[in-house]
Order: structure tokens, then C-alpha cells, then sequence
């Protein structure tokens, strides 16, 4: 079973919170029809694997897409998009509110052809205050929560490699934009929904900052190290490093035993996770000197029986290669146009009883299926040309 198979989506998404939208409501069933630039846009080419320049990214992004190339600015795009638009269930663009206004693009336009339209924007600084127009990536806001600041360590903020921002935002969009479905379902209104970067990197920082707003802790960056509870740190073993988190009293007892002495367990000052927080860094230490004692393997056999969180630190091919995760079967081999082995995309992490929410088609090619969309609007092979030719596909 598809949910969303009777719904269409374009998606003018760049980058990630736009088209990861886009494609979660894609892996739910909708008909998603990514708009390019005719030239292709920027973030299909970031991080290029193909022959033809595609990006990892796009790959993964795009998934269950199709693709449409449109210029809208031109007479020849607008009429497409005069065709198009009513349509539509759902628009997704990660544009700035001057850029889709000027492309006729904004909620009050799009209403005008599609009374009960679902328009689903995100900004990096949301819709009001002074930094409203301002624009901006995943990375300015981990800087402006705190993420920064408490990942590294005081002498260097250090902002996260992989762009969680990004994907919380698109992913919290999506989930609001089903809201917004089943909304209009029930009353028949249409609405804009709107996500923010700094909104999203806040919500995940609030518990830092309720704690700073309250008893003004001041905190600062202690690299790997937590600050909340201890040991919750990486260590390095005699070929490699292991990650440990232990939390709350029951874990720590478990851990203490296992270093087989008495002061860990009868030490006032390692009573509670937040006195354990306080003296992380003598808690790590004696982790420390225990796992370099040990490889990899002894040590997260060790921990592993003493059921205590552990995990090795592995490279990107370590991850394709661990065993959990090929059993997980979460990533699939998709092939794709100028490129000779399959690039291992991920699903919808999510496991479901009943309904599919597979990769049922791969991202598009540049365009690929512009001809088909088209046809499907009630254009002809000679309307097609005159597009063509007008650089409006």
C-alpha cells in the first residue's frame, strides 16, 4: 500500500531541506516531479560520482522523483506552470520569499490557481525579525543555536560534518506537511507551511538552553566528552577507537564492577550523572587506561556482555561494510545512469507492517521526464519544440 499515491508534489527544492521533503512524501507514494533549471540545477552536481557529473547527494535526495526541467521566468514556463499548477497538491520549495514571488511561486499566488494548495517553504531564519531576509545553510544554524560551541572543544567551535539541520528541517516538514494534508482532507482549506533552520537547530538545542535561561551553566565544548553523565567519551584501543555512553545509575553500577574498584561505586563525588558529568574527565581516564589494554574487539566484547552502549568508530567504507548495517538492508543498490556499480541509497528509515515505502524509481536524469509531463498536460510534439527552442525546458 501507497498513502500518498493520489497526491502530486512539485518540488523547487535546492540542496536538502527542500528535496529530503520532497522525497519522504515520494517514499509515502506521492507523484513528486522535481523542477530543474533547464542547465541543471546547482545541487545535482555537489559531489559528482557519475560520468556525468551527478552528485551522491541528488542520488540519495531524489529518489522516487521524477524529473521536469522548467524556466518559469519565461512566457513559455509560465504557460506550463499554468497547466501544471492545478494540478498540485503540494509545492515544496527552500527559496527565498522575494525569489518565489517573483516567480508568482508565493502562497497567494499559487491559491489563485489552486484554491486549497499546499505551499511548504523553508528559510533559514524564518518568516519575521531582522535576520528574516537574510540567507543561509545547515551551518549557520548550528552556529547561531550553541551546536558549535558545545561540539569541539573551547579553544576551536567545530560545526557537525554531516548537516543534521538540514535533514531535521526537511524531515519536520514533512511530517507538517501530512498535517497539512490530512487538514485539508477534513475541512477542504489549503495552507503555507513553513519550516526554519534556526527553528529546527533550536528545538534541538533546547535542553542546553532551558538549562542556560535557568541556572546560567555557561557551558563549553569538551570535544567527545559528555558533560552530562560519564563515562560518555571515545577511547582509543590498541587498533582503534570505540565510542562509550553511560547514563543513569544502573548502566554506571555496571560499568564500575567491570573496572573491578571500590571508589567508583563508594566515591561521593560519582553518585549521580550530574556529579559523574562534573568529573568526566577522571572517569574517562580510567576508561582509558582499560581499553588500551585491549583491541577493538576484546573491548566491545567486554562491554557488550556487561550490556553497556558501545559502539567502533568507523570510516564511511567501514560503515558499508559492518555487518549490522548490511543486515539492516536500509541501504539499496540502485544503479543509475554513468555510473558501473550500484550506489548503496537510502530508504525511508522507517520499517512499516503494511505500507511500501521503497524505491520504487531512481532519481531522474537531467529532464528525463519532461517530454512525458508535458504530453500528460495536454501539450503536443510541436508545443514541446516551441519550448524547447524559447529555452523554456
Amino acid at each position: 500500500m501507497q498513502l500518498l499515491n493520489d497526491v502530486r508534489v512539485l518540488d523547487f527544492g535546492r540542496y536538502i531541506a527542500g528535496p529530503f521533503c520532497a522525497a519522504l512524501l515520494g517514499d509515502l507514494g506521492a507523484d513528486v516531479i522535481r523542477i530543474e533549471k533547464v542547465t541543471g540545477s546547482e545541487d545535482r552536481f555537489t559531489s559528482p560520482v557519475s560520468r556525468n557529473g551527478d552528485g551522491a547527494s541528488f542520488m540519495q535526495l531524489n529518489r522516487n522523483k521524477r524529473g521536469l526541467t522548467l524556466n518559469p521566468r519565461t512566457p513559455e514556463g509560465r504557460q506550463i506552470l499554468d497547466r501544471l499548477i492545478p494540478t498540485t497538491d503540494v509545492v515544496i520549495a527552500n527559496l527565498p520569499p522575494d525569489t518565489l514571488a517573483s516567480m508568482a511561486l508565493d502562497y497567494e499566488s499559487l491559491r489563485k490557481q489552486q484554491p486549497n494548495i499546499i505551499l511548504t517553504t523553508s528559510t533559514a531564519f524564518g518568516a519575521s525579525g531582522p535576520y528574516a531576509k537574510r540567507v543561509g545553510f545547515d551551518g549557520v544554524a548550528q552556529a547561531m543555536s550553541g551546536n558549535m560551541h558545545m561540539t569541539g572543544n573551547a579553544e576551536e567551535p567545530t560545526k557537525n560534518y554531516f548537516p543534521y539541520v538540514d535533514f531535521t528541517t526537511a524531515s519536520l516538514n514533512a511530517m507538517a506537511t501530512l498535517a497539512a494534508i490530512i487538514h485539508r482532507n477534513k475541512t477542504g482549506e489549503g495552507q503555507h507551511v513553513q519550516g526554519c533552520l534556526l527553528a529546527s537547530a533550536l528545538s534541538i538545542a533546547n535542553g542546553t538552553l532551558i538549562e542556560q535561561a535557568l541556572l546560567q551553566a555557561n557551558r563549553s565544548g569538551t570535544g567527545n566528552r559528555g558533560q552530562t553523565s560519564a563515562p560518555s567519551d571515545t577511547f582509543q584501543t590498541k587498533d582503534g577507537w570505540i565510542l562509550v555512553q553511560v547514563v543513569g545509575n544502573p548502566l554506571y553500577e555496571r560499568w564500575a564492577h567491570l573496572m573491578g574498584e571500590d571508589l567508583w561505586r563508594t566515591d561521593p563525588k560519582y553518585a549521580t550523572d550530574e556529579s559523574r558529568g562534573i568529573h568526566a574527565l577522571d572517569i574517562s581516564d580510567r576508561m582509558q587506561s582499560w581499553t588500551s589494554a585491549r583491541t577493538t574487539a576484546e573491548a566491545i566484547t567486554e562491554l557488550e556482555e556487561v550490556r553497556i552502549p558501545c559502539a567502533e568508530v568507523l570510516t564511511p567504507q567501514g560503515a558499508l561494510d559492518n555487518e549490522q548495517v548490511q543486515a539492516m538492508g536500509f541501504l539499496e543498490a540502485v544503479e543509475y545512469p554513468g555510473i558501473d556499480i550500484a550506489a548503496p541509497i537510502a530508504t525511508m528509515p522507517m520499517d512499516f507492517s503494511t505500507l511500501d515505502v521503497s524505491i520504487r524509481r531512481r532519481a531522474p536524469t537531467l529532464g528525463e521526464h519532461t517530454n512525458e509531463i508535458l504530453e500528460s498536460l495536454g501539450f503536443d510534439k510541436n508545443d514541446i519544440a516551441t519550448f524547447k527552442n524559447a529555452r523554456a525546458i
